[in-house]
């Protein structure tokens, strides 16, 4: 057996069978050896990567005022009725999604939302949910009926600049009153990709044809996290700790996702603990191209690591994937200008149980707080949660790395924060920075930039 193939069993044993086998036990790696050829192993590999990874769908949110139609339009989209259709105005209350598939383009996620015409104390309430929604889209269906264009529609339509999200105008209820030509130009010259007529007796195939052309390439396609740091047939080390954060019987969302890209990649995993990599390199003698390192780890991972051999994090990799890299670049440099009691805002983009170790409620204070020496104020909020305070509260946002949502939701999370001149960064680069690795830790991605 080659070497090669033998990387492939370790791999996929420590992700698919972690509490069965230890790497110490060379005799059960052999018998799996017999058991799956490595080319069984790297598809059963492939499809735990698909079970667990969340497929990247476009995201298209519907518009328009109250019982203009939105939800008849989604349910005809989506060929069944998932949102209450009613004479009464105002039926829907919270967004509510459906995932289906649009032939000949592929998965995307259809969002109703409660019409933003809404009144009340309650009305409020559903119209902020509906202005959240535009943050976390990448295509928007506005309704307009009756051949009215009025202040409510003006203003979504600004709302949909302000977070570069095209949006394709549909007329409904064209059964009752048929549109003005004028009306058509109007929302034409305000930026609409397309203008359609829609009744409920109508199919939508026109629509979903819009819908393929109009939606951002961005919202759909895949590019590589790691195809312009690697080469075929190169060796990726990738360095995974098993704490009381880790999921048990797999790894993270980050981990499998460099895996698949590596694989995409015609390179090769190793995939180990931080306590095996000075065995593995002493005792191998290979020198992978580039070695990846949960943050946590960070210092050990520097310390074993011949510093020969590119090293970066998990977090770090996302940050340049899909997070504003340049703007992290600039702002992880605030960390040395914090001040006394300065307030400090971590987002995390999902929502997870939380341990005595979290990063972000106490491993990332604790780092910080030893590097400046002083005393601060943390905020962490998860998923698209409002905010405790004023951004303008904030001298620091820091963002993990987002590996649950879109590039777009994420640069949407930060524009508040940039916009209002707030310096950002990413947990990776924090960590590595406060740690004293910064500059080897981002240097792969910084020479990418250049």
């Amino acid at each position: 057996m080659q070497l090669r193939d033998f990387i492939v069993i370790v791999q996929f044993v420590m992700i698919v069978r972690p509490k069965k086998i230890k790497l110490g036990n060379i005799s059960k790696l052999w018998l799996v050896s017999f058991r799956y050829t490595p080319k069984k192993m790297t598809t059963k590999l492939y499809i735990l990567q698909k079970k667990m990874a969340k497929d990247k769908q476009a995201h298209i949110g519907i518009f328009g005022r109250r019982n203009y139609g939105k939800s008849t339009l989604i349910n005809k989209l989506a060929g069944q009725e998932i949102a209450i259709v009613s004479e009464m105005p105002g039926t829907t209350t919270d967004p509510v999604k459906k995932s289906l598939e649009i032939l000949g383009f592929g998965p995307v996620v259809l969002v109703d939302t409660a019409g933003f015409d809404d009144e009340g104390e309650l009305g409020q309430k559903r119209m902020d949910k509906t202005d959240k929604t535009i943050e976390r889209i990448d295509l928007a269906i506005l309704l307009i009926s009756e051949n009215i264009l009025g202040q409510h529609e003006l203003q979504i339509i600004e709302k949909f600049k302000l977070y570069d999200v095209p949006f394709i105008t549909v007329y409904s209820k064209s059964d009752l009153s048929e549109p003005k030509a004028s009306i058509k130009e109007k929302v034409i010259a305000l930026g609409s990709s397309d203008f359609l007529v829609f009744n409920e007796n109508m199919d939508v195939s026109h629509l979903t044809q819009s819908i393929t052309k109009c939606i951002p390439e961005s919202s759909y396609t895949n590019p590589s996290l790691l195809g312009d740091l690697i080469n075929p047939s190169d060796m990726v080390l990738l360095i995974t700790p098993m704490d009381s954060e880790a999921p048990a019987g797999r790894l993270i969302l980050p981990q499998v996702q460099a895996i698949r890209d590596v694989i995409d990649n015609n390179a090769v995993c190793i995939v180990l603990k931080e306590t095996e990599v000075d065995a593995f390199l002493r005792n191998t003698r290979i020198k992978p191209a580039l070695a990846i390192t949960d943050s946590q780890v960070f210092l050990k991972a520097d310390a074993s690591v011949p510093k020969d051999i590119p090293l970066t994090s998990f977090s770090i990799m996302l940050a340049h994937y899909k997070g504003d890299f340049a703007s992290y670049l600039k702002g992880t440099q605030q960390l040395s200008k914090l001040k006394e009691g300065d307030r400090i805002l971590l987002l995390e983009s999902c929502t997870h149980h939380v341990s005595c170790d979290d990063i972000g409620r106490n491993k990332i204070p604790s780092w910080i707080a030893n590097f400046t020496g002083k005393q601060h104020k943390f905020d962490v909020v998860s998923g698209f949660d409002n905010l405790p305070h004023p951004i303008s509260s904030y001298a620091l946002v820091i963002q993990c790395g987002g590996c649950m949502i879109s590039r777009k939701q994420l640069i949407n999370r930060l524009k508040p924060a940039i916009d209002a001149g707030i310096p950002v960064t990413n947990y990776g680069m924090a960590i590595a920075y406060v740690l004293g690795i910064y500059e080897r830790a981002v240097a792969p991605f910084v020479q990418l930039e250049k």
